[in-house]
């Protein structure tokens, strides 16, 4: 028998289940499609940092959203994320300073609570940094981290209180069109019809659209992540994007840091989701500690504690797509989040069901992330981006 509803969302992360959220909230009946199971695939393994540090207008105001969403899920949602205030130093080259204080301005301009740090401020702020000499730094004490998985199953619970059906370990195989319209799909479990997929398939986004003859330059990648257990004495550090060094770095559970890159290089490793090292390299695991150090020298005295490799779906201006293509198919994108959609979920979830109903509720330039942009040459572009020297 087969299954009718009004929307079917494809991917169990924290896009897809955002989006389910919100279209169940604006009455839709909508069934969400989870290959593996809730968070298997980038969101389960994402780092989770919750910031606004952005030097485009509209993503900075969709991330303040986002913040203020994530502080105070349990009341606007419903549920726990275990977000966890730290704070977060974005430090870059010293030759930055006129472009950080252009992208502070704008940040506050739109309600963000940051300010620019001299060399000073930063050492008198984080007394066990080394380096302050040199470099220009902002700060924003609102940022924080969540619970990835526990993130991902709060949003599905939400969605579920609103009437939306789940079903893990459900297969999309095909995608149904007549007349240029989507029909519904084809599954694992059987058929379901519907007017409107959501494809919000992560590192799967690029096969799924090609089943409407759809190519996405969306790629997966592999980015790995390291840990270090903190020596006796080492006092708590906020989170960290360390232009220099080319690393970010977190606290994590059970007095660790958590540190992953921020090269872009990384983009180039383009692996097969279904099929690449989950495990850390020991190269890696090295570099990252010997980065670290540089910024925090008494992580020397670290211990070394693995880690793990995830995905990002990168696009080349390494912004998301949200549009319907092929136009007027009922066939919405909403993928290519590049490393961090984590920490915009709820705006994206809010501005997917505009995408879908045609609404106008969320607020946001919807324009700015259509897939013809690429064609069109027009990216998503910052108005200051910083250097990378490490």
């Amino acid at each position: 028998m087969k299954t009718t509803k009004d929307v079917i969302v494809i991917g169990g992360g924290v896009m897809g289940t955002s989006i389910a959220y919100q279209l169940a909230s604006r009455g839709m009946d909508v069934i969400l499609l989870e290959k593996s199971f809730l968070g298997a695939g980038s969101s389960g393994r994402s780092s989770a940092i919750i910031r606004q540090h952005y030097s485009n207008e509209t993503t900075a105001r969709m991330a303040r959203h986002s913040l203020e969403v994530f502080q105070n899920f349990g009341e606007i949602i419903g549920g726990n994320v275990d977000f966890e205030k730290t704070g977060m130093l974005f430090i870059t080259p010293a030759d930055d300073q006129a472009g950080m204080e252009s992208n502070v301005l704008m940040q506050r301009r739109v309600g963000i609570d940051t300010r620019v740090l001299s060399g000073a401020e930063l050492k008198e702020l984080q007394p066990q940094i080394a380096g302050w000499q040199d470099v220009v730094a902002a700060w924003e004490p609102e940022a924080g981290h969540c619970d990835p998985a526990g993130t991902v199953n709060a949003f599905a619970a939400a969605a579920k209180r609103k009437g939306a059906s789940i079903r893990q370990g459900v297969e999309v195989l095909g995608i149904n069109m007549a007349g240029g319209r989507v029909q519904g799909v084809t599954t694992s479990g059987g058929e379901i019809t519907a007017p409107v997929v959501v494809n919000a398939a992560g590192p799967w986004a690029r096969p799924v659209a090609q089943n409407v003859g759809v190519d996405i330059p969306a790629y997966a990648c592999r980015v790995q992540v390291s840990l270090l257990g903190w020596p006796e004495g080492f006092q708590p550090h906020p989170i960290v994007a360390d232009f220099v060094n080319v690393i970010y770095f977190r606290p994590e559970t059970g007095r660790q840091t958590l540190i992953g890159s921020i090269d872009p290089a990384e983009a180039n490793d383009r692996v097969n989701p279904d099929r690449f090292n989950e495990g850390v390299d020991f190269g890696f695991v090295l570099d990252s500690a010997e980065r670290a150090v540089q910024r925090y020298p008494a992580l020397e005295a670290a211990e070394s504690r693995g880690g793990f490799a995830s995905l990002y779906t990168i696009t080349p201006d390494w912004h998301p797509i949200l549009d319907e293509v092929p136009a007027g198919s009922g066939c919405f994108l909403a993928c290519g989040f590049s490393g961090h959609g984590f920490k915009l979920a709820p705006a994206i979830g809010e501005m997917a069901a505009d995408l879908v109903t045609g609404e106008a509720r969320s607020g946001f330039d919807l324009e700015l992330f259509r897939l013809d942009r690429f064609a069109t040459s027009k990216p998503v572009r910052g108005q200051y981006e910083y250097s990378i020297i490490g």
